[in-house]
């Protein structure tokens, strides 16, 4: 536990609270020969460190220009996860004095990426060398991403974005980036790929088990913090040089995902590897309302997940395919999936309870089978997760039903 103690205070042991320290003798700038060894150069009173992948390189199992090709032939479907989102795409991760936010919390690294028209990958990176340059930094920052067609981040509308807003606050610069398409990459990885094989959903962890990406001698994102205030308190950029190369990384991932998010939502379902893959894309069609596109998907998920014996993703594809029939007005066709739904082993007592209330309805209603909804109201009943009001409610529909069973109403 000691160790671990003493990594915990390294990182805390400058105050968020207050302004960065001052580098030894008092400097407000970094002007120090140290920061010639990130190659970057003043731009303005920001300095940028910008690097640039060629198209033929690797990252992972692809090619760089393999990614930058399937964003560009995708790029018709953005609209499916931003309805405002188009070309050009930036891709921005933050690097910041604090984990978790908070007052005094500030990005002192900023990191956007772009593909060139030659399939390459060029980032530019703003680093915050002392206190007085974050107003520019941020103008600096807001002008690039303000140029694109739609900015793309992993978690950025929880962080990253509400950060960037904070600091425009306090800076009273009259920016903001609440009218940019903005795509979050991991709400969609998380419904694509999340928790696969008991895996989490972080970036570097995705990158593993998608893109074949193994990084070597990677900085743990909780040394960050310590890293960027040794360098502020004095002078040496030396550990900055692995934060630097590894906020690049997390870039080209975050680009490559996208772009393997983007090529699978333009091949639709078909492509689809597994279950867990067609019932993502059968949300993803729904919400955007391209209903033929969203039915394939489930119906491809029914498949997949039947052919794997996966009752778990069975049940997900099957109801999103019922509620989605139900909106089509396909009545018989959804309380088919209902009926398959309720029957399942796998089913949990909210989804068969909702089956069972959605079949009562429609043989009371539509198929004006009296006697079957009795039997499926009062099988809903049976379900373990109810609450008094549905309960009430059900007991009135099965009290109605007897009463027209009966000859009292019709």
């Amino acid at each position: 536990m000691s160790g671990l103690a003493d990594r915990i205070r390294r990182i805390v042991r400058p105050s968020l609270t207050s302004p960065l320290p001052s580098v030894t003798g008092g400097s407000d700038v970094l002007n120090c020969q140290s920061l010639e060894r990130l190659e970057g150069e003043r731009h303005e009173g920001t300095f940028v460190i910008e690097r640039a992948r060629t198209p033929q390189s690797r990252h992972g199992a692809d090619s760089v220009g393999t990614y930058a090709a399937c964003l560009d032939e995708a790029a018709s479907d953005l609209c499916l996860f931003a309805s405002t989102a188009r070309s050009p795409l930036v891709f921005f991760d933050l690097e910041t004095t604090g984990l978790s936010g908070g007052a005094g919390t500030i990005a002192f690294l900023v990191g956007c990426g772009t593909f060139q028209p030659d399939g390459g990958f060029v980032t530019r990176q703003f680093l915050l060398t002392a206190p007085s340059e974050e107003r520019r930094l941020l103008e600096h920052v807001h002008g690039e991403l303000s140029a694109a067609g739609a900015i793309v981040s992993f978690n950025g509308k929880s962080f990253d974005a509400p950060l960037l807003e904070s600091r425009f606050a306090y800076h009273r610069i009259a920016r903001t980036l609440a009218d940019q398409p903005h795509i979050d990459a991991l709400h969609p990885a998380r419904q694509f790929w999340g928790n696969a094989g008991g895996s989490d959903c972080s970036l570097v962890s995705l990158e593993r088990r998608l893109l074949g990406v193994r990084r070597a001698a990677d900085v743990d994102g909780f040394e960050v913090p310590a890293r960027y205030f040794q360098f502020v308190r004095t002078g040496d950029a030396g550990p900055l040089e692995a934060v630097l190369e590894h906020n690049r990384l997390d870039l080209l991932t975050l680009a490559a995902l996208t772009a393997r998010l983007l090529a699978l939502a333009r091949s639709g379902a078909g492509e689809a590897r597994d279950a867990r893959e067609a019932i993502a894309l059968g949300r993803l069609y729904a919400r955007a309302g391209e209903q033929q596109r969203a039915r394939d998907a489930f119906e491809r998920g029914v498949e997949l997940a039947s052919l794997r014996d996966d009752g778990h993703s069975t049940v997900d594809a099957l109801r999103g395919l019922a509620g989605l029939l139900r909106r089509a007005r396909e009545y018989h066709h959804a309380a088919a999936c209902w009926r398959r739904l309720i029957d399942l082993d796998e089913c949990p007592s909210a989804v068969a309870r909702e089956a069972a209330e959605a079949l009562a309805i429609h043989h009371e209603h539509r198929v004006r089978d009296l006697e079957a909804a009795r039997q499926f109201a009062l099988r809903g009943l049976k379900e373990t997760e109810r609450t008094p009001r549905w309960v009430a409610g059900v007991r009135y529909r099965v009290a109605r039903i007897e009463r027209k069973l009966s000859g009292r109403l019709l």
